[in-house]
């Protein structure tokens, strides 16, 4: 199985939570969905593709920072006093709020197309880009420093093999995919090998559990003469965490670089 694998660079980067408002919070590595939404507008793609992800980054601290907001509502009108813009008649309150900063992340991304033909066109659209690309909000703009074609294997081990230093990676553990009606579980195949050690003690511990959200497909709630689409999202539930280890008990789902891989 071949795959697309970029290292890339970002200053201060914001990857929002959907449901945070107040303040803008980040999740520590970008979503399956920011990804691949990056690849099909690097690809000028016009449906989806099907495809896998893996991510494993870092970053060095946190910050907050001030952004203008702006309110409005449908049908309310303009206000002297009350309203800030006057757009057609319409009022839009304007304000300022927070949103969360990531500074210096390095990340490390495996890009696996289900069709396999793909690999070639996306690889050579992230090497050299129509335009530069952002990986989280527009104005994140991506250094990529490298992009290379690898192949994805299954390696028996010999002896136990650890990831990157200070490298945090979603290991998944369940793909949470939508039904029709309902949300239903699908157990992953990962290798039961793949530990999280506490370095402090020397014994093996969970990271945060944490729903990704990867792709999506439009459900009317409306009727036949008054469509009305919502996204319903397909999610990943994962284990963000570092000191990941595989135990020479068993096998390593890597590259041909030996970098391991944690494909969505």
């Amino acid at each position: 199985m071949r795959a697309i694998k970029m290292v890339a660079l970002q200053d201060l980067v914001n990857y929002r939570k959907p449901m945070s408002f107040q303040i803008k919070e980040s999740y520590p590595l970008p979503p399956y969905s920011t990804i691949i939404g990056m690849v099909h507008n690097l690809c000028k793609y016009e449906s989806y593709i099907p495809m896998k992800v893996s991510v494993q980054g870092k970053y060095v601290s946190k910050t907050n920072d001030l952004y203008t907001r702006y309110e409005f509502n449908n049908g309310t009108k303009f206000e002297k006093g009350r309203h800030h813009i006057n757009v057609d008649g319409y009022g839009v309150a304007q304000g300022i709020s927070t949103v969360e900063l990531l500074s210096q992340m390095e990340l490390i991304i495996h890009i696996v197309p289900e069709d396999q033909e793909r690999v070639q066109e996306i690889y050579s659209s992230l090497k050299t880009p129509w335009e530069y690309p952002s990986l989280g909000r527009r104005e994140d703009l991506l250094n990529i420093k490298s992009v290379e074609i690898v192949d994805i294997v299954e390696r028996k081990l010999e002896r136990e093999e650890y990831l990157g230093e200070n490298y945090y990676a979603y290991v998944p553990l369940k793909y949470i995919h939508f039904n029709g009606e309902n949300y239903e579980e699908s157990a992953y195949t990962f290798l039961d090998n793949i530990l999280i050690e506490d370095s402090a003690f020397s014994t093996f511990q969970s990271g945060t559990k944490m729903l990704i959200n990867k792709d999506y497909f439009l459900e009317n709630y409306g009727n036949s003469k008054n469509i009305k689409n919502i996204r319903l999202w397909n999610k990943v539930e994962v284990i963000y965490t570092s000191k990941i280890i595989a135990t020479s008990e068993g096998s390593k789902c890597e590259d041909s670089t030996g970098q391991f891989v944690f494909l969505a």
